[in-house]
């Protein structure tokens, strides 16, 4: 399976880190996002609509789930 089949997906399991499209930046719910104020336990399911990349200001709909089985 390719990482970019879920390219711009929604779906999500809860502990699932996604992937930026355009710079690579990596969210993870573990970890949540000090930049947004997300705390830590957040899946990116949960993440408002608003949410954009720290890093670039890249859409919700550029992240793409990592398959790293973590």
């Amino acid at each position: 399976m390719s990482a970019f089949e879920n390219f711009g997906k929604r779906e999500t399991v809860s502990d699932d880190r996604m992937e930026c499209g355009i710079c690579w930046h990596v969210y993870d719910p573990a970890e949540g996002d000090p930049v947004w104020q997300i705390p830590p336990g957040t899946p990116f399911s949960n993440l408002t609509e608003d949410w954009r990349c720290p890093n670039c200001d890249a859409l919700q709909s550029k992240f793409m789930r990592l398959g790293d089985g973590r």
